[in-house]
């Protein structure tokens, strides 16, 4: 892209994204790619063209605000022939396409693998779905919840004997984005190789499954069915949540070192003592009798007091936050989670920062969110259209 990039000296300054992607799962993926630098140029329906809606949640949102962050927007219609020829001219200078389309919809527009890699056999296609490529489902729309649900994790979350819970984010939409940035990292680094871009794709339900991990390795390999445990850790008790004098915290615990620690500290000789809680299987086959006496200690003290003692213990144990608490914690204030952007003209805002932290090219809030086809323009006079064009373009619907 013949652009002076405003990242340069990130990681990912180099390259040039286009984003096809909505609502969250696909943003999530371009996120992780905008916010280290890559050159994004977020390709949205034009405002004449647009459902009055929209989709994704209003703009001016939190939601939308968060996910869209460092990123450049032009109007373009795919529909037509003159934005299918804008598009095509992207792609030849483009590293990445990132979609998250039902899978016939890029087929239906003209812009799946194949005709992308016919105009540019370098370009990286990520494709995330609700369901697949391939099978059965390929063409049923997506959701985070019915992925929760088909995925397994409701049927392990909540408490025993309560019928499904969902998880309280959207982990199936955000895992598949995490997983698509991934795949199309690794498919750059692949083509420093071969020289050939790749189609990368990944879906919710894929993507749930996947974060099953140790769950479904149960299954797989043991044969074990896990049911809801409710805050108690399936396997390594006592992990679980506590009651204090003006709380409640969390206490996990492994092995039999720790369990010796903690009834050390906390005075529990009794609990240690105890035939039925000797071995780590005992103390699971007996985890509400384990539960019960340790929360008959925890609630003479407050929360802050445990947490104090256990920690300097060496057992692990923390609060229990609502969101707000989250951020005023200091050691999450040390970690830089809550990230300050600039917005021209308007009130600074904070959005979530990343997870990922790099020494030497650390990360940089660049931009806010655009306006709906802020850098249409702009975008347009890069690829060689001059004022009277971009005009035109306007006029027919077409940006």
């Amino acid at each position: 892209m013949p652009v002076a990039n405003k990242a340069n000296g990130l990681p990912l300054s180099r390259f040039t994204v286009l984003d096809l992607t909505r609502v969250r799962a696909g943003p999530t993926a371009v996120r992780q790619l905008a916010d280290w630098g890559a050159n994004v140029i977020k390709i949205e329906t034009p405002p004449s063209l647009a459902d009055a809606e929209g989709i994704g949640g209003a703009r001016a949102g939190s939601d939308f605000q968060n996910l869209h962050r460092n990123k450049r927007s032009l109007t373009l219609n795919l529909k037509s022939p003159e934005g299918k020829e804008i598009f095509f001219k992207l792609v030849r200078q483009a590293d990445v396409v990132v979609e998250n389309y039902r899978p016939d919809v890029k087929l239906r527009l003209g812009i799946a693998y194949e005709d992308l890699r016919q105009v540019n056999p370098r370009v990286i296609l990520g494709s995330i779905s609700g369901f697949g490529q391939e099978g059965p489902y390929r063409g049923r729309p997506g959701f985070d919840q019915i992925a929760q649900g088909m995925g397994g994790l409701m049927s392990i979350t909540g408490l025993a004997g309560q019928g499904p819970v969902r998880a309280g984010i959207p982990i199936a939409d955000l895992s598949a984005g995490h997983f698509c940035a991934q795949g199309i990292l690794i498919a750059l680094l692949e083509r420093e190789v071969s020289g050939e871009g790749q189609w990368v794709h990944t879906s919710l339900l894929e993507a749930q499954i996947a974060m099953l991990d140790f769950q479904g390795a149960r299954w797989l390999m043991d044969g074990e069915v896990a049911p809801q445990a409710g805050n108690d850790h399936p396997t390594t008790i006592p992990t679980g949540v506590f009651p204090t004098q003006d709380g409640a915290i969390n206490i996990a615990l492994g092995g039999a070192l720790m369990w010796k620690r903690f009834c050390e500290v906390m005075g529990a000789d009794r609990l240690y003592q105890n035939p039925d809680f000797a071995t780590g299987p005992l103390r699971s086959k007996n985890r509400q009798a384990v539960n019960a006496g340790i929360a008959l200690i925890t609630r003479t003290e407050t929360s802050a007091h445990w947490i104090k003692v256990l920690n300097e213990a060496g057992c692990p144990c923390g609060p229990i936050y609502t969101i707000d608490q989250v951020f005023q914690d200091p050691q999450v204030e040390a970690t830089q989670m809550a990230v300050p952007i600039a917005r021209p003209g308007k009130s600074t805002q904070h959005v979530v920062g990343q997870a990922i932290k790099l020494s030497r090219t650390p990360l940089t809030m660049r931009s806010a969110t655009p306006e709906l086809g802020e850098h249409t323009a702009d975008i347009l006079r890069e690829l060689g259209y001059d004022g009277t064009a971009v005009e035109r373009l306007r006029a027919g619907q077409v940006v």
